[in-house]
């Protein structure tokens, strides 16, 4: 390698690329790990393989990576593969980086313009027998479920039209379909939108396109057993400043939000708008309709969390002066007019989950992780630069919360929901510990329902782990249907 990374956060301490590809078998146990856990957990993980041309990048272009632990009868064994995207390969070939700016290809070296620049890097989605590696300025990229080896872009055999496909689509637990949208899916910051269902199967069904307001960032969206929610947020593109060699992404305070709704059986021209005050959403719990209101439960902060969002506007607001909460923002479908209430029910903090049963429907249980300042100094790690250091279970009716919180030396990463087999059991919840005083890693299982007892069982990664962004939890039933 030919040039150092950057010594800079997103390339730093905890932040460091990793670059190992590895296979680990039997990793080492404390305590006891239920036998009822038999599945794969999958997780994607930003790892640029080379610094990048331009010197500076965030921690959201890194090449993709696909980790998985695989439980099976008390044991886990731990892999991880780079995904060979395009991207990837033309840098490989290169031995350097050759793409520019986040989500600019017009700082791209000659050498790639024109070629395909998605790093496949966010969501590990598993639908249809296929395991799919996600970023949402991009198509996806299907990847070996056992092996983890890639097997090429995906694009539903050819029916695919959108460039993009989102990094948070949704199951229906009961029908098995998959629900998705891409947001600049017409090209580079348009406003077109495109809405996807492919049935149980995996075969794509429907591909509607829509346009939205202007061109937001479009990080996740929600569906019910009854509607789709197509919510927008004023971080804006805009094409004239990525011809400039600008940023992707600035934040633009002076428009509104925007969220559209649109039956689930229905048409894009029913999708009726609803408008709002600037804020910023990366994430949505859940959401479901009662009767002729709808209710959607995100997690909500009054500017970007991501501080090169921030930094595009010349905005010098350090990290803990953001301000945010956990809202239901309510949409009463009856009356007329644009306006919704909104509703904060927990404190602030991301990476929300709630078990795939509970879905597009009413519920009652989520899990969210939040960094508290009275366990401990922030530490970097992850791509806002501050790792959380507790996860906590919500009761959404009561607002009772429970939690479990880290050593102080210690950052916590998204936790996954793995359904139990027992009657009346909540399931676990599964999430790794960076053990900074280490630079190890551990995975703690937790029953779900008692959180704050800790973990019935730690298993040692004799390793870093870089922080992960996205994960599933798939059984071995449906490991079996693979495709």
């Amino acid at each position: 390698m030919t040039q150092p990374f950057p010594d800079s956060p997103d390339f730093a301490g905890h932040n460091a690329p990793s670059r190992i590809e590895c296979d680990l078998f039997d990793l080492e146990i404390e305590g006891s790990l239920p036998e009822e856990i038999h599945g794969t957990w999958y997780r994607s993980i930003p790892d640029p393989q080379f610094p990048p041309m331009l010197g500076h990048d965030t921690f959201l272009s890194g090449d993709g990576m696909v980790s998985a632990f695989r439980f099976e009868k008390g044991h886990v064994d731990f892999s991880m593969r780079y995904v060979q995207t395009e991207r990837w390969k033309n840098e490989r070939a290169a031995r350097r980086g050759l793409y520019g700016l986040y989500r600019n290809p017009f700082t791209d070296h000659p050498s790639v313009q024109g070629k395909g620049r998605g790093a496949a890097n966010t969501t590990p989605l598993f639908h249809g027998g296929r395991l799919i590696a996600l970023k949402e300025d991009s198509r996806g990229w299907a990847v070996d479920p056992r092996t983890l080896n890639t097997v090429g872009e995906w694009d539903y055999e050819g029916r695919l039209r959108s460039q993009t496909m989102t990094a948070h689509p949704r199951i229906d637990p009961e029908t098995g379909e998959l629900h998705f949208f891409g947001y600049e899916a017409g090209g580079l910051a348009t406003c077109d939108v495109a809405y996807g269902v492919a049935n149980r199967d995996g075969e794509l069904i429907r591909e509607d396109w829509l346009k939205v307001p202007y061109c937001a960032l479009m990080h996740d969206f929600a569906v019910t057993q009854e509607h789709v929610v197509f919510p927008g947020f004023p971080i804006t593109a805009d094409l004239a400043r990525l011809r400039a060699g600008g940023p992707h992404w600035a934040w633009d305070p002076s428009l509104e939000t925007f969220v559209g709704i649109m039956p689930r059986a229905g048409r894009i021209d029913q999708i009726r708008w609803f408008r709002g005050p600037a804020c910023s959403v990366f994430h949505i719990l859940n959401a479901f309709t009662e009767g002729n209101r709808l209710h959607m439960d995100l997690s909500v902060s009054n500017l970007p969390a991501f501080s090169f969002i921030r930094d595009a506007t010349k905005m010098d607001v350090p990290q803990y002066a953001l301000q945010g909460e956990i809202s239901r923002w309510t949409f009463d479908l009856s009356k007329p007019g644009d306006e919704f209430e909104r509703q904060t029910i927990a404190p602030s903090g991301d990476l929300p989950r709630v078990a795939a049963k509970d879905s597009t429907r009413n519920y009652d249980i989520a899990y969210y992780e939040r960094f508290d300042p009275s366990i401990g100094p922030p530490i970097l790690s992850g791509p806002v630069h501050v790792g959380f250091n507790a996860i906590s279970r919500l009761e959404i009716g009561s607002g009772r919360m429970t939690s479990f919180n880290m050593n102080p030396q210690w950052t916590v990463q998204e936790p996954v929901h793995i359904p139990s087999r027992k009657p009346g059991h909540e399931g676990y919840l599964a999430f790794v510990v960076d053990r900074h005083e280490l630079n190890l890693a551990e995975v703690f299982v937790v029953e779900a329902e008692h959180l704050s007892r800790g973990p019935v069982a730690r298993i040692k990664v004799p390793m870093r782990l870089r922080s992960a962004v996205h994960g599933t939890w798939v059984t071995a039933e449906e490991l079996r249907s693979s495709i």
